[in-house]
C-alpha cells in the first residue's frame, strides 16, 4: 500500500484552475519531488495534501485513510514552510515543542521529543537562543526539527532551501536527504530547483498549468523527456521545431536538414538534443556549419552558444586542454557540429508548449 496516494486531486479558484485530475502515488520511505514553474500547481497540491487548501474534487489517502477533509493536526504529516514560519519570541527548544504541545503530549515525552529532534539536526547546543540568534541554515534545520518532532507518517517541504545562499543550500540539501534517508520518512518536497530536485529526490514529477506532465527517475526524465516542455525544464536542451519526412530526413522550420533515429515516424515534432552530447570541432566541412556567438566559462564545464543559420545551438563540454584547437576558439570563428543520431529524441509537437533552439 502506497504510504501517500492522490486520487484525481483537484483544486479550482472560482473559474481558475489550479490543479487538474493529479493522481500519485509516494511509497513508504520514498521522496518525491513536485517540480515545475511558479504558477504550475505544486505547492498548491502540497497544500491539499497538509490540509492548509481544501480540494474541488479528489481524494487524500495516508497510510491507506482518507484524509482528504481532515484538518491538518488530524493528518499525521510534518510541514517545513518556505518562510520556515518560526515563532520569534520562543527559544529554539520552544518552538520545536509547539507541534507536540498541539497534540497535547506531557512534558517528559514533550522534552524528550525535543532533544531527540534537536539532536538529528545537530542543534541541541542551541536549544535555548532565539530564531534571531541564528544563522539562515540554523533556523532551516530549527523548522526542519519541529516537523520531525511530531514523527510524522509523512513529511511535506515547501521550497525549503529558497532563502539559502548556494553553498549553504547544498549543503543543507545533503543533511535533509541524509535524515529522510535514515528515518525511513515518506517525503513530498516541492521545488523549481531543477538541481535541487535531481539530486534529492527518489522520483521526479513534472508540473506545468496545474497538471502532471510526467512522473519518474531523473534518468528517466533527463533521457526519455515525454515532451518538449519536461526536455527543457529537467536540464538544458536544444529544442528545433520541424517535421520528420518521409525519407527519415527532420527538417527544421528554417530549412535545415537533419539524420534521425531510422524508425521515427513521419510528421511534425520537435528535435531534442541535449548539449553535452553535441560535439564541437574549429572550421567547416565536418558536419553542420556555424558561427560561434557567445563563450560560457563554469569551471567544470565551457559552454557555446553556436548560430546556425540564424538559430543558436548550445554545446556543453569540458574546458579543453591548454594545446587543444578548441581552447583558441572566440566569438565569431566558424564551427562544425556534429552528433551521434543516437543521442536524438523526437518529441511531440506541441505549438502552445514552451519550446525554442536553446534552452
Amino acid at each position: 500500500m502506497a504510504q501517500l496516494k492522490l486520487s484525481n486531486l483537484a483544486k479550482h479558484f472560482g473559474a481558475a484552475v489550479a490543479v487538474e485530475h493529479v493522481d500519485l502515488e509516494v511509497r513508504d520511505g520514498e521522496l518525491v519531488a513536485l517540480l515545475g514553474p511558479s504558477g504550475c500547481g505544486k505547492t498548491t497540491t502540497l497544500r491539499m495534501v497538509a490540509g492548509f487548501v481544501e480540494p474541488t474534487a479528489g481524494q487524500i489517502l495516508i497510510g491507506g485513510k482518507d484524509v482528504t477533509h481532515a484538518p491538518p493536526y488530524a493528518r499525521d504529516t510534518g510541514m517545513v514552510f518556505q518562510s520556515y514560519a518560526l515563532f520569534p519570541h520562543m527559544s529554539v527548544a520552544q518552538n520545536v515543542a509547539f507541534g507536540l504541545e498541539m497534540r497535547r503530549m506531557g512534558r517528559a515525552e514533550r522534552e524528550q521529543g525535543v532533544l531527540e529532534a534537536l539532536k538529528l539536526v545537530k542543534l541541541d547546543h542551541l536549544a535555548e537562543r532565539l530564531p534571531r540568534e541564528l544563522s539562515g541554515g540554523q533556523q532551516q534545520r530549527v523548522a526542519l526539527a519541529r516537523a520531525l518532532a511530531v514523527n510524522p507518517s509523512v513529511f511535506l517541504l515547501d521550497e525549503p532551501l529558497s532563502n539559502l545562499d548556494a553553498k549553504l543550500r547544498s549543503e543543507v540539501r545533503l543533511q535533509i536527504r541524509s535524515l529522510q534517508q535514515r528515518l525511513g520518512l515518506t517525503t513530498l518536497i516541492v521545488t523549481h530547483d531543477q538541481e535541487e530536485a535531481l539530486t534529492m529526490a527518489d522520483r521526479l514529477v513534472v508540473m506545468d498549468r496545474g497538471k502532471v506532465l510526467q512522473v519518474g527517475t531523473a534518468e528517466e526524465l533527463y533521457e526519455r523527456p515525454a515532451n518538449a516542455f519536461v526536455a527543457g525544464f529537467v536540464g538544458r536542451c536544444n529544442l528545433i521545431s520541424g517535421f520528420v519526412d518521409p525519407g527519415g530526413v527532420f527538417r527544421t522550420d528554417w530549412g535545415g536538414e537533419f539524420a534521425v533515429p531510422q524508425e521515427s515516424a513521419p510528421g511534425k515534432a520537435i528535435f531534442a538534443l541535449r548539449p553535452e552530447r553535441v560535439a564541437l570541432r574549429p572550421g567547416t566541412g565536418h558536419g553542420i556549419p556555424g558561427r560561434i556567438s557567445a563563450i560560457t566559462y563554469l569551471g567544470s564545464l565551457s559552454e557555446y552558444h553556436v548560430d546556425v543559420s540564424g538559430n543558436s545551438f548550445l554545446v556543453s563540454m569540458p574546458p579543453p586542454p591548454n594545446d587543444s584547437p578548441l581552447r583558441c576558439l572566440k566569438i565569431g570563428d566558424q564551427v562544425s557540429l556534429t552528433w551521434d543520431v543516437a543521442a536524438v529524441r523526437l518529441l511531440p509537437f506541441e505549438p502552445s508548449s514552451n519550446q525554442g533552439e536553446e534552452p
